[in-house]
């Protein structure tokens, strides 16, 4: 991969970047704090983040987000930031995802769209806090990987497959 003294860059996909994959971005930094340098954004971005992720972001995982922001991926693939690794977090954005400079591994981590829920104010937030817990947790196992161990393609698919198990 690389050398290890230097944060993995890990980019987070989703279409409107309002909720799963500001959550992938902000979860990861309390999950490995320094190990990654995380970034999310959208094919179609929403223009702002749900008020409802910054919530739980706050509430429940003790993170302040307030200098998130929903933006597209067009101003990463525009400068030419190369990744180590590239998250999609919704459907759409698996379909969509553009080829990326720099070959990142490349994983889908499907989650239902919070933002999608409708209900009180309760059943909302309750939808957010589950996906939010979903996503530390597949953080969690992908952070406890060897990387330094692990060839490329090893590590490849043992991070696609955190994506595809029903039990985290």
């Amino acid at each position: 991969m690389k050398d290890s003294s230097q944060p993995y860059k890990i980019l987070f996909l989703c279409t409107g970047n309002s909720a799963r994959s500001v959550l992938g971005e902000y979860l990861i930094r309390i999950v490995a704090p320094g190990r990654f340098e995380s970034f999310s954004a959208g094919s179609d971005p929403k223009g702002e983040v749900h008020p409802m992720t910054l919530r739980v972001l706050k509430e429940i995982h003790r993170i302040d987000a307030s200098d998130a922001e929903s933006k597209s991926w067009d101003r990463f693939r525009e400068n030419g930031t190369e990744f180590d690794f590239v998250i999609t977090v919704c459907d759409h954005a698996k379909e969509t995802c553009p080829v990326w400079p720099g070959q990142p591994i490349v994983a889908h981590w499907g989650s239902m769209d919070p933002a999608a829920v409708e209900g009180t104010e309760d059943e909302v937030f309750e939808a957010f806090k589950r996906v939010s817990f979903e996503i530390r947790r597949r953080l969690e196992l992908f952070t406890s990987l060897p990387f330094e161990k692990l060839d490329r393609l090893r590590l490849e698919q043992m991070t696609k497959d955190i994506g595809t198990k029903k039990d985290n």
